[in-house]
């Protein structure tokens, strides 16, 4: 950990200096911009200059952020691969009354980012997290979508390997809200091909491309239009976000369509098979089909 300096005393609003007051000690879990740097709030500002410390993923990309705000401090590496051996550090800064203000390169710390294992030990040792909340590429492109934001689930990053791939789509396929994944531009067609054989290829989604940018892009069709517009397209540039729509939910069959069904299967096979393929055609438990095929022939005995 680089050495704490003194909280500078303001940060510059166009040609006006803001003035900031001191922090009480706390882990601050400030979100910074995903591309526009004017989406920045006022109170984030106020945190990342009047913090102790400052801790970012990458320094050079806060750098940007910092000088374009006229923010002059040092700031702290914190990634995953000095994560272990900083988190105690910190803590112990913050014990001893230090406030520390947790920046990622872009969007909300802790999505798809490191910091959780932080914000776990300060809860462990009894310390104050305070969220300053700002820009996420999830809720962003979420909100463009037009697809149902009523119940959503984020599944980050799909795997590399295509086994663990499609085991990670086949887990998440019925979760009965719009599916939330980030990918690279690499993988985009690879994965847009393999969700809409797992998933479904008539599912409605979106591909979300460098959000609140120059060449933000929102691209709507089926996941099979959307494979194949990618199989085909130059390789996209930026942060892509893909977001899938909810599964359709079976329509349920009728009572009488199902007895139907039952005395059907029942006069091909036995009790135990009959309910099993009822099952396997209507969605419905094959414990209570079995009941209710038992019923049906004591009823015609």
């Amino acid at each position: 950990m680089q050495d704490e300096v003194e909280a500078p005393k303001s940060f510059m609003i166009g040609q006006t200096a803001m003035p900031t007051r001191p922090l009480e000690p706390a882990l601050y879990i400030v979100s910074t911009p995903i591309g526009n740097l004017g989406d920045i709030t006022l109170r984030a500002l106020e945190t990342l200059a009047a913090a102790d410390i400052l801790a970012c993923e990458d320094t050079r990309v806060t750098r940007v952020l910092l000088d374009r705000y006229g923010i002059r401090r040092r700031a702290f590496a914190y990634h995953e691969h000095n994560e272990s051996e900083a988190t105690p550090r910190l803590v112990e800064a913050i014990a001893s009354g230090k406030s520390v203000a947790l920046v990622s390169d872009a969007g909300t710390p802790l999505i798809s980012d490191p910091g959780y294992r932080l914000v776990g030990a300060m809860a462990e040792a009894g310390l104050r997290v305070v969220p300053i909340p700002g820009a996420s590429a999830v809720l962003s492109a979420l909100a463009v979508s037009g697809l149902a934001t009523d119940s959503f689930f984020f599944a980050g990053f799909l795997s590399s390997k295509d086994g663990a791939k499609r085991t990670r789509l086949n887990e998440v396929k019925a979760i009965p809200g719009t599916l939330i994944f980030y990918e690279s531009p690499r993988r985009l067609a690879v994965s847009l091909a393999a969700m809409a054989d797992e998933l479904g290829a008539d599912r409605q989604s979106t591909v979300s491309r460098e959000l609140t940018k120059t060449f933000e892009e929102v691209r709507r069709g089926t996941l099979a239009e959307l494979a194949a517009h990618y199989a085909e397209a130059d390789t996209p540039k930026g942060e892509i976000v893909i977001c899938v729509a909810p599964p359709i939910a079976p329509d349920t069959p009728q009572e009488a369509d199902v007895d139907a069904l039952l005395l059907s299967l029942a006069g091909e096979m036995s009790t135990a098979k009959a309910a099993g393929e009822a099952a396997k055609q209507t969605g419905l438990a094959k414990g209570d089909l079995y009941k209710r095929l038992l019923a049906l022939k004591d009823a015609q005995a």
